[in-house]
C-alpha cells in the first residue's frame, strides 16, 4: 500500500476552495508530531494557516515558486529551533516529506515550498519575512511551506520506466 501511494503521489499547485476538514488537520498534525527527529529533540514546531490574508502573504514569501499559496486553504510552515539540534534541516525534511504523504493518504494534494536560503524581495531572507509574518521566536528558522488542499488538477504518477535507476549502486558506487 505504501508503494502505491508513492506511485500516486505528485506535486499539487491548483487547489479547490473547499475547506480541508479539521479532522483532516487533525490527522495531518499528528503525523507531522510523529516524525522521526535525530535523538528525539524534535527542533521542529508547525503552524497550521487557513487565513486568506496570511495565505497571501506566504504567496510572497519568495519570488519564484510561492505564488499558488494564495489560492491553497491550507498551509503548514515548518520551522525550527537551531539551537536544539545541529540536524534540525534534515528533521525538518523529514516531517515535511511525512505531512506531504500523510495529505497524500487523505485524498489531499499538497507542495512544498522551499524558504531556506531563499531570499524575499524586499532583501531580508524568505525565512526572516516569515517568521516576522507569523511571529515566530526569535532565532527560529523556516525550512518550507506545505501548500495542501482538495486537487484541482489531476496528475498521473511518474511511470516506473522513467526512474533514475542508474543512480542505484549495490555494495560499491558505479557497481550495478
Amino acid at each position: 500500500m505504501f508503494l502505491e501511494l508513492l506511485q500516486k503521489r505528485r506535486s499539487i499547485r491548483q487547489f479547490q476552495q473547499k475547506t480541508v476538514e479539521k479532522e483532516k488537520i487533525d490527522y495531518l498534525v499528528e503525523a507531522m508530531l510523529r516524525s522521526p527527529s535525530s535523538r528525539s529533540l524534535n527542533p521542529w514546531h508547525f503552524v497550521v494557516v487557513d487565513d486568506k490574508e496570511i495565505l497571501a502573504k506566504l504567496a510572497s514569501a519568495k519570488p519564484h515558486g510561492a505564488a499558488f499559496l494564495k489560492n491553497a486553504p491550507l498551509a503548514i510552515v515548518v520551522c525550527a529551533d537551531p539551537e536544539k539540534c545541529d540536524v534540525w534541516v534534515e528533521d525538518c525534511s523529514i516531517a515535511t516529506l511525512i505531512v506531504h504523504l500523510a495529505a497524500a493518504d487523505l485524498g489531499l494534494g499538497s507542495c512544498w515550498v522551499q524558504l531556506r536560503l531563499r531570499q524575499h524581495e524586499s532583501g531580508c531572507s524568505a525565512s526572516e519575512y516569515t517568521a516576522r509574518l507569523l511571529g515566530l521566536e526569535e532565532g527560529m528558522e523556516v525550512e518550507a511551506v506545505v501548500a495542501i488542499g482538495y486537487p484541482a488538477e489531476e496528475k498521473t504518477g511518474h511511470e516506473r520506466g522513467k526512474l533514475l535507476l542508474e543512480r542505484v549502486s549495490f555494495n560499491h558506487f558505479g557497481s550495478r
